[in-house]
């Protein structure tokens, strides 16, 4: 039997597919949740300041020159350290989203713990911009089984960490009558960190691909995707992509996806909210059942 082809998304009037460009702003917080002892390491520390420091306002003026608005997920920890990068970040007209608090470790902790990482970025982020965050990506993308049912009772919109599809979908929890997330899919082919993350003793294989082959290939996804009606979403970091001639190249390809017929460039919270008025029944996630297979 040959397997049918999904129905084709129903994106907006006059667009065919959807493209968001999307920027993790860790900076120090995803290095300090996983070895506080790496406070003493002044140029690993460095590495990832520059992120805030210099990446942001370099992709900030890439954006403004494109006429794009971005989605950037902000850990509570940075959005401390940095406020001035959030303030600039809002002024651009970007969606700012929650990305935990120290970009803290999802696996292995109790539901306690989770719910806590979330408030207290929330209440950071909220506290920054005045606005409650809509929007989720864990950190490491890592979900657990529970993360949608927490992600409703706070009020979340959407999320942003599957990678099982596509295109957006409504992502439901095991109580039929609570609220729905849409879920808007990633893929770690399109994550800088594969491309470019790299530093002694931390992370990384010493391989640092050139821009080129690294544009080439999310090139590539983007084409494939607006050619199927698919959701392109790129996740790139500031302390990667905010070197010159990353930022150079990413100019490139963001100048490409706009150029695509019928492609709607818009932040993960537009894309949300159209998702939400046109998807079906929501998918409710179950943990595999080891036991039944044994």
């Amino acid at each position: 039997m040959t397997a049918q082809r999904p129905p084709a998304f129903p994106w907006p009037d006059g667009y065919r597919a959807a493209a968001s460009f999307t920027f993790d702003v860790d900076a120090e917080s995803c290095v300090l949740a996983h070895d506080p002892g790496a406070v003493g390491r002044m140029s690993l520390m460095g590495h990832q300041a520059y992120g805030p420091r210099v990446g942001v306002p370099r992709l900030l003026e890439l954006l403004r020159r494109q006429e794009v608005r971005a989605t950037f997920f902000v850990p509570g920890y940075t959005a401390e350290c940095y406020p001035h990068v959030v303030e600039a970040i809002v002024d651009g007209g970007h969606e700012i989203g929650h990305h935990g608090y120290l970009h803290e470790q999802m696996r292995g902790i109790d539901e306690s713990a989770e719910a806590r990482y979330l408030d207290r970025g929330l209440e950071v982020l909220e506290r920054l911009t005045g606005a409650r965050p809509v929007g989720y990506r864990a950190p490491w993308w890592e979900m657990n089984w529970r993360t949608p049912r927490l992600l409703v009772e706070r009020g979340f919109a959407y999320d942003s960490s599957l990678l099982d599809d596509d295109v957006p979908y409504r992502l439901g929890t095991a109580d039929p009558q609570a609220p729905a997330l849409v879920e808007i899919p990633v893929d770690w082919a399109l994550d800088d960190w594969e491309q470019y993350a790299f530093f002694p003793g931390w992370t990384g294989s010493g391989v640092i691909e050139s821009p080129d082959k690294a544009v080439r290939m999310w090139s590539l996804e983007a084409r494939a995707r607006h050619a199927e009606g698919g959701c392109f979403v790129l996740t790139n970091h500031p302390f990667l992509s905010g070197r010159p001639a990353r930022a150079a190249a990413l100019e490139g390809l963001v100048e490409e996806v706009k150029a695509m017929d019928g492609m709607w460039v818009a932040p993960l919270r537009e894309i949300a909210e159209h998702a939400d008025r046109v998807c079906g029944p929501a998918r409710v996630h179950t943990k595999p059942d080891i036991a039944a297979a044994e």
